[in-house]
């Protein structure tokens, strides 16, 4: 516990030994004047309840009444006046353990969630000069070196230039597996260096990183607050006045027109009042859909919002991107088919027009290309959006690209023979001043898990479908293998955006987008909840997405829905539990059968369960 909870802990350890010596006084004491026993009570009252009582006070006087302070506050004043003095210091010594049970709990989730996000680094050891200064990471510039020895966090993002290492990435992925990386390879902020001594190139600032983008996040996915969320707090705004007006009604009705007894309807009251209490309600719901989203980031999937874990809960159809979601997105060039030129010199053409793009499959032609590649020969680079490249190389215009791209230019596509090439991969045809050049084959592999995630989405009644620019031939036989709904070929970005627009529905079941983060950033966006898988670097798919998933692996997505669910389910229960015991309690209160003792329970005891059920939704 922290220093005030002790401290709140040892004033109800004190309050509950004068509460007990003030019931014992008056069980061997029989026959003590009234003001004796208001004595005896009040103390207890005022040492658990004194600052339940300012707070009211002061909340009146800033025009907030009607808060659980002022309802309790209310209640055990009343009882007081009504002569009820054992069951008034009860009422606030209870009420005091349900609030001190409620902030541990509460304290514990957050410490839990804390933990887990603790990603960000302490300092970062930058070679300057030859020297190895220690400094905040927010003091190193892009371009730096830096070096991370053993048990270290990565600081920044960035690039090993020297030296080996496992990496310990489960607070950014949720895979607890180490990852092994050598020279060359790119490494995160916040994974932590379990192997040896490596030095890092750091490739952007420390505002720009993985770590402080998470954190930043996570921070702000409060902000972001569900439609069930948003109802609970209208709820308990116009819900407390209602039932202060009802025991008022409950108070004087009776005695005013039947003639009935004062005392035993102003107790009657009382007791609505302690039941009517809505801190159950108004502490468990955000508490659920903030443990919900800490169980999500346990796993690597960081949601924005509780908005956007209500949206997952109700998605009726899953929409994939192909390249990178369901395959690999590591292509490889299978075979070149050269026309009019010879193979190799189709691959240097190929391989220079692709040499400016960052896309993976031009990635892979410079890679199968592997020579030096003279930049100076090249000039006018225009990237046309879903078709291909446009490239000026020693004067002459090529284009590298679609089937598509070459229809378009008018530039047939016959290779002299029979060509499968687009039934087994994605081809990229050449063309050169007009003339067609000859085509590369290459090929991409589905993912392990895509065929598992496909089916465990059917088996839960959800729709799944797989948007590719690729070819009818390609996209049919990923489709028909992992045993999509339906798969649409050929598409442009514009194209992937229609498609999607014209599946949204206005109400009910949700769609749901997946995208690699790189090209899909205007899909995401629009969809009712985007997720960008393995996106970490990518600053449009972190903009543009509701969910990051933090690496490329498609079973994430299904639990990212099987937690929306659970999450869901455990705010429903705690609605359902907590008005269905109130509601209870009220009538019993209102007809004479409960007594101030089962009001307690209905309040203080009801928060407590709500709690530590809202608190399941943090395993994983």
């Amino acid at each position: 516990m922290t220093r005030k909870q002790k401290k709140t802990l040892i004033r109800i350890i004190a309050a509950g030994a004068l509460f007990a010596a003030a019931l014992l006084v008056r069980h061997f004491v029989p026959g003590l004047p009234w003001w004796a026993e208001l004595v005896m009570f009040i103390v207890p009252y005022l040492a658990a309840g004194y600052d339940v009582l300012i707070k009211a006070a002061r909340n009146i006087v800033r025009g907030q009444v009607f808060d659980e302070n002022f309802l309790m506050g209310l209640a055990t004043i009343g009882a007081f006046a009504v002569r009820e003095y054992p069951e008034a210091a009860a009422v606030m010594l209870f009420y005091q353990i349900g609030e001190l049970f409620q902030s541990v709990a509460v304290g514990r989730s957050r410490r839990s969630i804390a933990a887990l996000m603790d990603i960000r680094p302490d300092h970062a050891v930058v070679i300057r000069d030859g020297e190895e200064i220690e400094v905040s990471p927010e003091e190193v510039a892009p371009g730096e070196e830096i070096i991370v020895r053993v048990g270290e966090r990565i600081p920044l993002d960035g690039m090993i230039v020297s030296g080996s290492t496992s990496l310990n990435t489960v607070a950014l992925t949720g895979e607890s597996a180490p990852r092994d990386c050598g020279e060359g390879e790119n490494v995160l902020s916040g994974a932590v260096n379990i192997g040896g001594v490596i030095r890092v190139k750091t490739t952007g600032t420390y505002s720009e990183s993985t770590v402080a983008r998470i954190l930043e996040l996570v921070e702000s996915s409060s902000e972001k607050k569900a439609k069930t969320e948003n109802f609970i707090t209208r709820f308990a705004r116009f819900y407390t006045p209602a039932v202060v007006a009802a025991a008022l009604i409950l108070a004087l009705v009776p005695p005013l027109v039947f003639k009935a007894d004062w005392s035993t309807w102003i107790h009657r009251a009382l007791i609505f009042l302690v039941v009517s209490c809505p801190c159950a309600l108004v502490i468990s719901v955000p508490l659920s859909f903030f443990c919900g989203m800490g169980g999500a980031s346990k796993s690597g999937i960081l949601v924005k919002g509780s908005n956007y874990m209500e949206a997952l809960s109700k998605v009726g159809t899953v929409v994939f991107d192909k390249t990178g979601t369901l395959t690999k997105g590591s292509f490889d060039v299978a075979a070149i088919h050269p026309h009019t030129v010879s193979e190799a010199a189709l691959l240097d053409i190929a391989a220079m027009a692709e040499s400016y793009s960052n896309h993976p499959i031009a990635s892979s032609i410079v890679r199968a290309h592997g020579g030096h590649i003279d930049k100076s020969r090249i000039s006018g680079v225009e990237e046309l959006s879903g078709l291909g490249i446009r490239a000026v190389i020693d004067g002459k215009t090529v284009y590298a690209g679609s089937r598509k791209l070459m229809e378009k230019l008018g530039v047939e596509t016959s290779c002299g023979g029979n060509c499968h090439c687009e039934e087994r991969g994605t081809c990229v045809h050449v063309s050169q001043d007009g003339e067609y050049c000859g085509h590369l084959m290459i090929s991409d592999e589905v993912k392990e898990g895509s065929e598992r995630t496909i089916s465990e989405l059917k088996a839960r009644g959800i729709g799944t479908v797989m948007l590719t620019g690729d070819s009818e031939a390609v996209g049919s036989e990923v489709g028909a293998r992992l045993g999509l709904d339906e798969v649409r070929c050929e598409l442009l970005p514009q194209d992937k955006v229609s498609i999607v627009e014209g599946m949204l529905s206005p109400k009910g079941r949700t769609l749901a987008f997946v995208g690699d983060g790189i090209n899909d950033a205007p899909v995401l966006a629009i969809a009712d909840v985007g997720l960008a898988m393995g996106a970490l670097g990518s600053d449009a798919a972190i903009e543009a997405a509701d969910v990051v998933l933090t690496d490329d692996k498609p079973e994430k997505v299904p639990e990212a829905i099987r937690i929306s669910k659970k999450t869901m389910r455990i705010v429903r229960q705690n609605i359902v539990f907590a008005l269905a015991v109130k509601l209870a309690v009220l009538i019993l209160g209102a007809f004479g059968i409960a007594n101030m003792w089962i009001a307690v329970f209905a309040d203080v005891g009801v928060a407590v369960i709500a709690i530590l059920n809202a608190i399941r939704a943090m395993k994983k």
